[in-house]
């Protein structure tokens, strides 16, 4: 049996819980699961275990598992799993996963202010890769990344048209695997408001930060615009 059975489950019990098939708001007992997902328990409890650590459900002792009223609420389209941290893998809204239309790719100088980030000397260059990302037809962010050619030198237009995380992974066996991320809000500007699809008086969400290499690396440095209703962070806070 896959590892990856336990995403599997999860993956499919989201999308129950989306559906509203669990009225109740709770999930069945774990047998029940085992049975219906025809895994073993561990695999169940697997699953359960990072749901529940996630803030999508909770157990309640003597009662059962309950799905967490806030989580249907609020859905955020930050659902990190698996090895690494891209967008193109962890993004998703209502199981939909996001399309990509590249607007710019060029390779130029890094700024002072991109040099101190990404640690890089005036003579080193860097990919500018501006791109919009949409579920479906409907744009939700405008990304600009920026990645030292001195780590990976061979981007081109098939690959950022994909996952650039996910390509690295399997082309040179390095995974993104640590951020960091400031998220804030201003005014939407006139490009934002043309591709984002926002009125004059709304808001855009900003998120701006830098990723690392598993190998403690900072692999890019990314600006992320988005359509404001697409900015939910959710978060679980456990105090042990």
């Amino acid at each position: 049996m896959s590892q990856f059975v336990y995403k599997q489950i999860i993956d499919d019990l989201k999308m129950k819980i989306f559906a509203g098939q669990f009225a109740d708001m709770r999930l069945p007992d774990e047998r029940s699961l085992s049975d219906t997902y025809q895994v073993s328990r561990s695999s169940v409890k697997r699953a359960l275990m990072k749901m529940e650590n996630s803030g999508i459900i909770f157990k309640k002792r003597g009662s059962g598992t309950f799905i967490n009223p806030l989580y249907i609420k609020n859905e955020s389209i930050f659902n990190y799993e698996g090895s690494n941290l891209g967008v193109t893998d962890n993004f998703q809204m209502h199981g939909k996963k996001p399309k990509v239309k590249v607007l710019d790719f060029e390779v130029i100088r890094p700024t002072e202010e991109l040099q101190r980030d990404l640690f890089l000397q005036p003579h080193d260059f860097v990919y500018k890769i501006i791109r919009l990302r949409l579920f479906d037809d409907e744009p939700f962010m405008i990304e600009t990344g920026y990645i030292p050619i001195k780590i990976v030198q061979n981007l081109d237009q098939t690959i950022i048209e994909g996952s650039i995380f996910h390509y690295l992974e399997e082309s040179r066996n390095l995974a993104v695997t640590k951020s960091f991320l400031s998220i804030f809000a201003e005014p939407s500007g006139t490009h934002d408001q043309e591709l984002l699809h926002l009125q004059a008086n709304e808001p855009v969400g900003i998120m701006e930060g830098i990723f690392f290499l598993d190998n403690g690396t900072p692999f890019e440095f990314s600006h992320m615009r988005f359509h404001y209703k697409y900015l939910k962070f959710n978060t679980f806070v456990s105090v042990q």
